[in-house]
């Protein structure tokens, strides 16, 4: 990381500025929510995303069920997995706006604390 002439980086922080922010507890908070909604989502969006050519692959006879005309139950599942992409980025639009206000909280609080 580049620091300019005060020994702080581009954002103005200095080293033990990061540190601080590191230990606080709002910070942790932040990570371990953050962490709380990101894991569960990744390992949802994959098994969901990779179940396509699993149930193709091992089970094709079901996958080509016809569900409506031409249309069989792969089709549909491929299709429904930009339905599901759409609603993961909805939620974590949703949430986001929580992860926001906490970052905003421990902002606000350093700069208290640095008295700027």
């Amino acid at each position: 990381m580049e620091t300019n002439s005060g020994g702080a980086s581009p954002t103005g922080l200095s080293h033990s500025d990061y540190e601080r922010i590191e230990q606080d507890p709002g910070f942790r908070a932040l990570i371990a929510e953050k962490v709380r909604f990101i894991l569960p989502a990744t390992i949802f969006f994959l098994v969901y995303y990779f179940a396509l050519p699993v149930l193709v692959g091992y089970f094709p006879g079901l996958m080509e069920t016809k569900v409506i005309g031409d249309i069989n139950l792969a089709y549909l599942f491929a299709l429904s997995q930009f339905v599901m992409a759409w609603a993961v980025m909805y939620m974590y639009v949703r949430r986001a706006k929580v992860f926001d206000r906490m970052a905003t909280a421990i902002v606000a609080k350093l700069k208290r604390g640095s008295g700027t």
